[in-house]
């Protein structure tokens, strides 16, 4: 064997997979990964084997792209029932645990008395006895808290059921939905049995811009189980990639990179706000931002909220070897629907950083500030949710992502500290899913179809972004995180056209930047903005 020096291709995407399924952040903290496995995995494998026609029918219609409709053909059918019965047979302990909270939260329904629940401790279900404290709300209505910590040193927490996997936009005409179908083994991919916590992770990942010799990747591919047909020989090239970083010329450089995604850059310090950074596949070479374009370390990742598309696993487990911080919000301390962000990154080997709304990190010549969020959670009691303010050399930078203004007094309240912006960053997604799409695996009973369809996963729209537009007067204004880019649409599941209130909304906010005198953009691909 030669020893060559190997590059990981640009071309090259990751999928990180929890038994089978590609994984997201709710399926790294155990309760979470229970409900979901049992309640949306093996639901949506179920409605397959018993009705698999339709499920064939309805992923050929690319409007239903974010649907429940596992991508799978007829022939798979035994296969999927294989992994149904994987789940009751060898994953019992998921199962018992997920059905756990369903007793709990029967058992605590039934006390409405007011009075000590001290009792029902002698009731919780075995599964949870020891990880969770019942409390008590000001209206007297019991609940509980999961001991998160607790949970992740116990057996519930499974990573070994965690995997990496590796395809090429080379060998595939678009990566397919992520979140509805179970990733099989195939020809175009290989599967490593390796954890996400793997240091051989960040070896790999390196290799983008830091190349291995030839003969530590049969080490590495060769000393581990994998599946699938892909020769892992495919993934490597022995060029370095020809899109590379372009070097700062001084001053602030603001960099989109996608999606949600924002780098803020000087000489001294780098800082990339919820970042999802694309494979670069043929079709879209140019436009996009990819791995080899960031810079050699990133001082802070911060991270806005915990959805998809903001905490998205697969690409901060390719940034873990370069990125010293990630900077998260506070949850609310066990609840159900608000799992801690800073503990399940702990896990995957990140140093994490909690921060508390309007706490300042501090920076060379800047700081970082949290800033409060409002709204897309559906009305539920989320904490973990947190715009970012990010000062430099005395430009100042907002990401509010996905954060919606239904009370405006917010923003009065926080204009000095909002004041002499020089980007305002807004997301639109004003029409978002039902939010039984996120969190209805959560649910122990059926949500009711009026509760879904007014309860929604919704940003700010123009009526919303226009009032602090004219109060804060930001010198720029973004529009972003519409998933509108091709390439992201593998998570998003979304497709716009000139009709769809997003982008109607979108319309809105431009021309009332004109009339207003202030630059609003829609973002897409790729910019680059020198903050002299």
């Amino acid at each position: 064997m030669s020893n060559s020096k190997l590059y990981l291709r640009d071309d090259v995407y990751f999928e990180p997979l929890f038994n089978g399924w590609y994984a997201w952040s709710y399926l790294v903290p155990p309760v979470h990964a229970a409900r979901y496995v049992v309640n949306t995995h093996r639901r949506i494998m179920k409605s397959f084997v018993n009705n698999y026609e339709l499920h064939i029918s309805a992923v050929k219609e690319s409007v239903v792209t974010g649907g429940e409709f596992l991508n799978c053909t007829a022939d798979q059918v035994g296969v999927i029932q294989g992994l149904i019965d994987h789940i009751d047979n060898g994953c019992k302990d998921i199962v018992q645990l997920s059905e756990a909270v369903t007793r709990l939260d029967e058992m605590l329904a039934q006390h409405t008395s007011g009075q000590s629940i001290e009792y029902l401790y002698q009731r919780v279900p075995t599964e949870l006895r020891g990880f969770v404290e019942l409390v008590m709300d000001l209206q007297h209505r019991p609940s509980y808290r999961l001991i998160e910590p607790l949970l992740y040193r116990s057996s519930f927490y499974k990573p070994h059921l965690q995997k990496l996997s590796f395809g090429s936009l080379s060998r595939v005409e678009q990566r397919p939905f992520v979140l509805s179908t179970p990733r099989l083994p195939d020809d175009n991919h290989i599967q490593v049995n390796l954890e996400f916590g793997s240091p051989v992770a960040d070896e790999l990942f390196a290799s983008r811009e830091i190349p291995l010799d030839e003969a530590r990747v049969a080490e590495i591919f060769n000393g581990v189980e994998t599946r699938g047909g892909l020769n892992y020989r495919n993934l490597f090239t022995e060029h370095r990639s020809k899109y590379q970083r372009q070097p700062l010329n001084g001053g602030i450089r603001l960099e989109y990179t996608g999606h949600a995604g924002f780098l803020v850059e000087s000489d001294d310090c780098a800082v990339l706000i919820d970042p999802v950074i694309a494979s670069r596949g043929e079709s879209y070479a140019d436009q996009v931002f990819g791995f080899s374009q960031l810079p050699a370390k990133i001082d802070f990742v911060c991270l806005t909220h915990n959805h998809q598309d903001h905490v998205n696993i697969e690409t901060l487990l390719q940034l873990r070897y370069k990125t010293r911080h990630v900077l998260v919000p506070k949850n609310n301390g066990g609840t159900l629907a608000d799992p801690s962000i800073k503990l399940l990154l702990k896990q995957l080997g990140f140093s994490v950083i909690e921060v508390d709304e309007l706490e300042v990190i501090p920076l060379p010549n800047g700081r970082i500030t949290s800033i409060p969020f409002l709204g897309e959670h559906g009305d539920l009691n989320v904490r973990s949710k947190t715009a970012w303010l990010v000062e430099m050399d005395g430009k100042k930078c907002f990401f509010g992502a996905d954060s919606a203004n239904p009370d405006i007094s917010l923003y009065e309240k926080l204009k000095q500290e909002l004041s002499n912006l020089d980007v305002f960053a807004i997301g639109m997604e004003c029409v978002g899913a039902p939010y039984t799409w996120l969190y209805g695996a959560l649910h122990t009973k059926m949500v009711p179809k009026a509760i879904r369809d007014s309860r929604r996963l919704n940003g700010s729209d123009s009526r919303q972004a226009l009032p602090i537009i004219r109060m804060l007067q930001p010198r720029r204004v973004f529009i972003y995180a519409l998933g509108r880019e091709p390439w992201y649409k593998y998570f998003m599941g979304l497709e716009y056209d000139e009709n769809s209130v997003q982008i109607q909304e979108c319309n809105k906010m431009t021309e009332a930047g004109r009339e207003l005198g202030v630059s609003v953009e829609a973002m897409y691909g790729r910019k680059t903005l020198e903050l002299a």
